[in-house]
């Protein structure tokens, strides 16, 4: 018995390191605030990859302690902490992503959206598997996981067209506040986002094109995308008579063209 007791004791204390993850992203929090900038207005911001090319080491860094991270641990954790943690996994890949070319890229999307597609390329471990970006992103929105529409403000994919990525690491703790926050900015950026009375009509983010089915689940109150604009009605239009309108839903909604160009600080 003594002997039973005395292996357990050694082997939770060989399994200690593995449960060391850090949960305030400090790492990765101190890049964002060092090489984020967010622009006049504060909803949008632009990445300075010269920068964290210099600091390469401290980005492949992050990168080594999310890739250490194994299901089992994962899934020892909360639903916020998880979400949490594929977020920010998410946006510091896509930023390793686009250094592999940098400066000589202009978009994302000139890695190829068919060869070298850079969503579908499995460049990276996750929980002890090779993976891509979509893995990722395939978590988040899996049914009955985490039920967040509100990820598609957090998740950046390194385009000025996507939800400004912010000067600091999503955690667990600040979860809540920081996807309200995201959602919110995003919807009052009227290059993205906005109500024009002469058409009456919603212009708004492909985003809601491609992952409208998302907003339509009634999860955190979106029952679909004209409701979840309703919400904001104050954000994308001025005039009592416009906001009354979209907060009825009675505005027809059409996507704007999205812009993929890079999100960089230097251009």
């Amino acid at each position: 018995m003594k002997r039973r007791f005395a292996w357990a004791i050694v082997v939770l204390l060989a399994a200690g390191p593995a449960f060391a993850f850090d949960h305030a992203h400090k790492a990765w929090d101190d890049l964002l605030h060092r090489h984020v900038k967010v622009l006049p207005g504060g909803n949008a911001s632009r990445v300075d990859y010269a920068g964290i090319a210099r600091q390469t080491g401290a980005l492949k860094a992050v990168l080594a302690d999310y890739a250490k991270v194994t299901r089992l641990e994962f899934d020892a954790w909360t639903p916020a902490q998880q979400q949490a943690f594929l977020i920010d996994d998410y946006n510091a890949l896509t930023i390793e992503k686009i250094l592999t070319r940098y400066p000589d890229i202009r978009s994302i999307r000139d890695f190829g959206l068919v060869f070298g597609n850079p969503w579908k390329d499995r460049f990276f471990t996750l929980l002890g598997e090779s993976a891509s970006l979509d893995v990722i992103e395939d978590m988040l929105r899996k049914p009955g996981a985490y039920d967040e529409p509100r990820l598609h403000f957090a998740l950046v994919c390194a385009s000025i067209g996507c939800p400004m990525l912010r000067n600091e690491a999503i955690t667990a703790d600040k979860l809540e506040a920081q996807l309200n926050d995201g959602m919110a900015r995003f919807l009052s950026d009227r290059t993205r986002n906005r109500y024009d009375p002469k058409s009456r009509k919603l212009e708004v983010s492909k985003i809601f094109d491609w992952y409208g089915k998302d907003f339509e689940q009634g999860h955190k109150g979106f029952t679909s995308v004209k409701a979840t604009l309703a919400k904001f009605a104050d954000s994308l239009a001025d005039a009592p008579g416009d906001r009354a309108v979209v907060r009825a839903q009675q505005a027809d909604v059409s996507f704007l063209d999205y812009d993929w160009s890079l999100n960089d600080a230097n251009r």
